[in-house]
């Protein structure tokens, strides 16, 4: 793992007094390490799997299957995003009917997030194959959706016993929805460095998270496709899930949240057009955090910076263009502040009700002009 420049920590306060929690974790990372997933299973003593794979990746579902051989007794591919309590239900009687003892679980968030979902509710083992960025695969944090309204809660329970990273099953994902995935994992770094459990190992994940997504996002650009760029960003992926799970988050994953379970927006592309602004209007608080994270990923403001890494490599900047209407900013603003949660800036609708206007309007935060 590269390390990042010093300057990167630069300004930052050092916490002298903190708590940390480790949460057990068998990672299994590299190109081609999809065919130790029978023997992960088989490791845990299990013998009846039930398979999760989105229709989208039925081929490398089918794959999975097969190398699973025998111990594959059952299959649900109706996974969808915010993991809605209904589809969850519809899993768990297929689970119970084939009477499996383990789930593995093959894509992105929606998958992971189903998967965690029938362990809090059975305790079955999880082996997850992730082929996406969204970093949950690392993390306590079960979020579902019932009656329009998204909830989290965290709970060791919904851990997996295996998180199999193989570099060649995300080496190919399309490019547009490599950088929503990659700045979705970006906002996990973002958060945890300003979180009020922040601590020395987590700042020094989150840093590094984004020095490799950063760097893995210019890849896009010339070499979308390269092992290279594509272990770059599992890797910053994998990081910043760490980050997640090890402390809480701010404005920015409650605000998407919202947008996500009472707008019905798609997860990855609102956490990429969200977080620019939720970094300009957390920066007046945290500058050395701010400076720090710039240095990083090598740009001169951290929250221009993001959002020229989203325009260049051709992601979604504007809230308009995922389909949200005007009139729903009010009301989401009031939904974002209704509870109270830790955050750098206070949070008051009118400021998050301008947060949201200039992401829904696409423009650029306020910071040095974009280089070449």
């Amino acid at each position: 793992m590269s390390a990042v420049p010093d300057e990167a920590h630069a300004g930052l306060a050092e916490r002298v007094d903190f708590v940390y929690t480790g949460h057990p974790a068998r990672i299994i990372f590299g190109a081609g390490r999809l065919g130790v997933v029978r023997e992960e299973v088989e490791r845990l003593g299990r013998h009846r799997v039930l398979l999760l794979a989105g229709p989208v990746l039925r081929p490398v579902g089918d794959r999975v299957a097969e190398l699973l051989g025998r111990l594959c007794v059952g299959r649900f591919d109706g996974a969808v995003m915010h993991t809605p309590v209904a589809v969850t239900e519809d899993a768990l009687r297929v689970l119970r009917a084939v009477e499996a003892d383990c789930v593995v679980a093959v894509g992105g968030g929606s998958t992971t997030g189903l998967a965690k979902a029938l362990a809090a509710r059975t305790d079955v083992d999880l082996v997850i194959v992730p082929t996406t960025y969204a970093g949950s695969e690392v993390t306590p944090v079960l979020g579902e959706t019932a009656d329009g309204r998204k909830t989290t809660r965290s709970t060791p329970a919904v851990l997996p016993e295996t998180v199999i990273y193989d570099v060649e099953l995300s080496q190919h994902m399309p490019v547009a929805m490599s950088v929503t995935s990659a700045v979705n994992a970006l906002a996990h770094a973002v958060e945890a460095m300003y979180a009020p459990q922040a601590n020395p190992a987590v700042t020094s994940w989150a840093l590094e998270s984004a020095r490799a997504l950063a760097t893995g996002l210019r890849g896009l650009i010339v070499t979308p496709f390269a092992e290279p760029v594509r272990t770059d960003l599992l890797r910053g992926a994998w990081l910043a899930g760490m980050c997640l799970g090890s402390v809480g988050m701010a404005l920015h994953h409650k605000l998407c949240h919202t947008l996500g379970g009472s707008f019905g927006l798609p997860h990855a592309e609102t956490h990429t057009v969200v977080l620019p602004h939720a970094m300009a209007y957390n920066a007046v608080a945290v500058p050395a955090v701010m400076d720090a994270l710039a240095a990083a990923m090598n740009v001169d403001d951290a929250p221009a910076g993001v959002w020229d890494l989203v325009a260049r490599s051709g992601g979604p900047t504007s809230l308009e263009t995922l389909g949200m209407a005007v009139e729903d900013l009010a009301p989401a603003a009031e939904l974002a502040t209704a509870a109270s949660y830790p955050n750098p800036r206070p949070v008051t609708p009118a400021g998050v009700r301008a947060l949201l206007d200039d992401a829904w309007r696409g423009r650029r935060p306020e910071g040095p002009p974009a280089g070449p």
